[in-house]
């Protein structure tokens, strides 16, 4: 089966002014084509900063990680963005939808900074807000929306540059559990019709168990709980 994330004896310290804080030392981890995988851990355990490494957002301090083929440590600055708009799609806990701007130019902007014109760009930002079922609130402001509505228009984000692997941190933490679990049936079903390749952070078990493999981080190791 092919591999679209594999890390292999990654490790990710930060300098202290006495000494260096070690999260993890000589962490492997592979994504197969295709899966959903939930990355479980307590508070402060190290899942967003593994989430960051897979993401291109962060390099690790000893290990590589190949994503799609690419080596992320070989890149430049620049390549590395690029990877990130073209091959991941992201989606936080607290949104980060840019409240200055109507939901369906915050769902355009990976596709303008792509260069992508801006017609083009809106009708298929469009097109992505009537797939997560929140085309009527186009143009209104994120201030305007609720918790769960933003969080529809971030998944849109995070998928209007067909990406190949879907990164969501946390994605009902911010959440109540019914309109979370709405926001989870949505990025499976998603997560499915465009054949992506999915991690999920989470701390909650319930979360977890919409995925199909999951893994437990603690003291800097990843454990496989169950394969589903």
């Amino acid at each position: 089966m092919n591999k679209i994330i594999c890390a292999e004896g990654i490790a990710k310290e930060y300098p202290l002014p006495k000494g260096r804080l070690s999260v993890f030392h000589d962490m492997n981890f592979d994504l197969t084509t295709g899966e959903l995988v939930a990355v479980m851990g307590v508070s402060g355990v190290g899942k967003t900063t593994l989430l960051n490494l897979l993401g291109a957002l962060d390099k690790p301090t000893k290990g590589n990680i190949y994503l799609d083929g690419d080596n992320l440590l070989s890149l430049q600055a620049e390549e590395m963005a690029r990877v990130r708009n073209s091959k991941i799609g992201f989606v936080f806990q607290f949104y980060h939808l840019l409240p200055e701007f109507s939901v369906v130019e915050n769902v355009s902007f990976p596709l303008l900074i792509r260069g992508v014109k801006h017609k083009e760009a809106e009708s298929k930002a469009y097109d992505l807000l009537q797939e997560v079922s929140i085309e009527d609130k186009a143009l209104l402001f994120p201030r305007q929306l609720s918790g769960g509505e933003q969080q529809r228009v971030a998944v849109a984000r995070a998928l209007i540059n067909d990406p190949k692997v879907l990164l969501a941190d946390e994605p009902t933490g911010n959440l109540d559990w019914k309109t979370g679990g709405k926001v989870l049936n949505l990025i499976k079903k998603l997560h499915m019709k465009k054949n992506l390749s999915s991690i999920i952070v989470t701390h909650n078990e319930k979360v977890a168990e919409f995925c199909d493999k999951i893994y437990c981080m603690e003291k800097g190791k990843l454990k496989l709980l169950s394969r589903l």
